[in-house]
């Protein structure tokens, strides 16, 4: 103990240092070392449990922006069949217009023609009627004389129906 006392140490006092360091590091130990590291540890499981819920925040925004995607494809496909539907529609609506159209000319043009057919029948009727007071009239001045109209008429008529029917055979 000599040597150290030539040093300058002082035992006593050293011992008494010690020990007072180590009370310190035991204060310290339960006092700051402890509440620090549980702290430290508190914070880390908080960072961590962060960390998992922005994972999982992430992963939920991916499948939400996936899901987006998908319905945003279905609405155009189901855009496109109603397009689709309504250009078919808008085909058969102006294929059913243009062959009623089509009906309702040829019905016209058949009304025309039976209305035509009716009128040249009339005139024709009317020409025959007129040739034969005509022929009548002619036939009386050529003779000189009257004769019976009823009678006269009825020759002519038959004559004129000869001629048609040898017209038309």
């Amino acid at each position: 103990m000599g040597g150290l006392a030539n040093l300058g140490i002082n035992m006593p006092t050293l011992l008494a240092q010690l020990i007072n360091v180590a009370i310190l590091f035991g204060l310290l130990y339960l006092v700051a070392y402890r509440p620090i590291m549980r702290m430290l540890d508190e914070r880390s499981r908080k960072v961590k449990e962060s960390m998992e819920q922005t994972e999982f925040i992430k992963q939920q925004a991916e499948r939400a922006e996936e899901e987006t995607a998908k319905r945003i494809e279905a609405a155009g496909k189901e855009g496109e069949e109603v397009i689709a539907r309504a250009m078919r529609t808008g085909e058969e609506v102006r294929r059913e217009t243009q062959q009623q159209s089509k009906q309702e000319g040829e019905s016209l043009i058949a009304r025309a023609r039976a209305e035509i057919q009716h009128e040249r029948d009339e005139a024709i009727g009317d020409l025959r009627k007129e040739f034969a007071d005509l022929t009548v009239l002619a036939a009386g001045k050529v003779i000189d004389r009257t004769l019976d109209k009823k009678a006269h008429r009825q020759i002519i008529d038959k004559v004129l129906k000869e001629s048609t029917t040898l017209r038309k055979g």
